[in-house]
């Protein structure tokens, strides 16, 4: 990386440190991870306060109602590690009931149905107990204390739980009106306190994930779920495990980008970098049609293969090897016209037969926790359990009511999970290059390969890369609105437009579509980290001492 690279575009200077960073969406929480790091805890440790610590600031799109993934870099041993902290479909749920109810044509966005067993929870226990130094209840404090004592909610942050509260789900949901003051969103810099998530954040401090998924907490989780109309019940909770997986990667010019296996669709990410290999986009303008072609061409091909092959692994077959192979992604990278865009992008045959938030911690020792929180579509379904301060999510939206397509929903079954961290080590000597990650539902493969493409074929720093403005696709049509923001000019749209794309620019506060990144970058050389915090939304990244 060329760190004097630096783009004119560039909002904020990015952050060096040698003490570690913490980069998120949220100061609050941005300052509870340096606590935690000054206290002495290490990465995982600064990670799980940063967690607690969103969900309290940020509840529009994370907290205990919600799943995280987390990829943990040990510097001791320069391994990855991945977890899934996704849960699981009620054992009651199944495609037949589905049927019976009329809902065969699709779940509404809010169902109770759509609410999967919440993972959060044991995510941050499990990375605590494995890779943290601290005991639970230090690392919960910071986010303890806020929720009893209050915050200023932040604009963006802001205008979000006023969208929902007004016009989505709290206004609909069961007990929704508990997250609201008085049925609205709290304003930009009004307080807002959550007696009931302290309560909730200190009893999981003291006794552990068993308060969440066996106590009184998931008590009232299965009464508010019956009385919505759902089926979830006490077994399903107490059922839930995080699994720790072998982390996926592919190499790019050099380097390898690690993701989290399926369910989860980071895949999509490492797809489409593997077909990119083969172009020489260095010799390209970052902005120019032809660059943005190849791209948007390349994440196509990439999330047909995703939506057709991403599912439980436990419960499915997904070819990960074959579908990351360098010669699937040649065989792929042959049906991109450089000159036009591709009308009918299909899956391919590798074998014969959204809302949510991403922040990044690296300590002084090098140790990087890439982590993801999410409860979906802003506060999920929008439930709220009885008295304690959070809302359910809905991910088994993501599940198919296609019989027999792999994500077919199935009883204690994971859904194709949207949400993703990123890292990325040098393939030498498996040093840490970056962790990294870009949220917003299917944005998020989009945003790591654009910031990915930015960080090693530009060599620029952290807070350019993510200032660089960014396209989004949807991820099931071929000839789909690619979605252009601001700071991409006209000439390059009607470029695009003319080769064939449906072009759509997107400006002000629409921009929220393109993502929400974080990028801590270390210097092979001397050890110093470089943080970049997205401008898109309220966050910052802050150096420790």
């Amino acid at each position: 990386m060329n760190l004097n690279n630096f783009e004119n575009n560039s909002r904020r200077a990015p952050v060096v440190s040698r003490y570690g960073i913490v980069g998120a969406s949220q100061p609050l929480a941005v300052a509870a991870g340096l606590k935690i790091l000054a206290q002495g805890g290490n990465a995982a440790d600064a990670a799980v306060a940063v967690a607690a610590a969103l969900n309290v600031t940020e509840p529009c799109n994370t907290g205990l109602g919600g799943d995280a993934f987390c990829l943990f870099f040990d510097s001791s041993t320069r391994q990855v590690h991945a977890l899934n902290g996704s849960g699981r479909a009620p054992a009651a749920l199944t495609l037949e009931r589905i049927q019976r109810e009329g809902l065969g044509g699709g779940l509404p966005r809010f169902h109770p149905y759509t609410v999967t067993v919440p993972g959060a929870c044991a995510a941050w226990c499990d990375v605590s107990a494995r890779f943290g130094k601290l005991a639970l209840s230090q690392v919960l404090a910071p986010a303890i204390e806020l929720a009893h004592e209050g915050f200023p909610v932040a604009p963006h942050t802001s205008l979000s739980w006023q969208n929902a509260a007004e016009r989505g789900q709290l206004g609909t949901s069961v007990n929704g009106r508990e997250l609201t003051l008085d049925g609205r969103g709290p304003r930009p810099g009004e307080i807002y306190r959550n007696p009931g998530l302290a309560k909730a954040l200190t009893l999981i401090a003291f006794e552990g994930k068993d308060a969440y998924y066996k106590g009184p907490i998931a008590q009232s989780i299965v009464d508010v779920l019956r009385e919505a109309g759902g089926c979830m019940e006490l077994e399903d909770l107490a059922a839930h495990t995080s699994t720790w997986d072998e982390a996926i990667s592919t190499t790019y010019r050099g380097l390898r980008f690690w993701e989290c296996p399926p369910n989860g669709q980071g895949i999509t990410a490492l797809m489409a970098l593997n077909i990119l290999e083969g172009f020489d986009l260095g010799s390209q303008q970052p902005l120019s049609a032809q660059r943005l072609h190849l791209l948007i061409e390349a994440m196509r091909l990439a999330f047909s293969d995703a939506r057709r092959y991403v599912a439980d692994p436990r419960v499915a077959q997904v070819p990960i090897a074959e579908l990351l192979s360098k010669e699937y992604a040649a065989s792929r990278r042959k049906l991109i016209n450089p000159n036009r865009a591709n009308p009918a992008v299909e899956h391919g045959t590798p074998i014969g037969s959204s809302d949510t938030v991403y922040f990044s911690v690296v300590d002084a020792q090098g140790n990087a926790c890439s982590f993801i929180n999410s409860n979906y579509m802003g506060f999920g379904t929008g439930i709220v359990p009885r008295g304690w301060g959070f809302s359910l999510q809905n991910r088994g939206h993501n599940f198919s009511l296609v019989p027999g397509h792999p994500n077919q929903v199935e009883p204690r079954k994971r859904p194709y999970h949207t949400i993703i961290p990123g890292m990325v080590t040098r393939e030498a000597d498996g040093s840490l290059f970056a962790s990294y990650g870009v949220m917003g539902g299917f944005m998020q493969p989009q945003g790591h390969m654009q910031v990915g493409v930015a960080l090693v074929d530009d060599e620029v720093d952290p807070q350019s890369a993510l200032d660089r403005p960014r396209f989004c696709i949807e991820p099931d049509e071929a000839g789909s609105v690619v979605s252009l923001e601001e700071g991409i000019s006209l000439k390059v749209m009607s470029e695009l437009a003319d080769m064939g794309h449906r072009v759509r620019p997107v400006a002000g506060g629409g921009r929220l579509l393109f993502g929400r990144g974080q990028v801590i970058y270390r210097d092979h050389e001397t050890g110093v980290l470089w943080g970049g915090s997205d401008p898109r939304a309220d966050g910052c990244a802050m150096t420790a001492m």
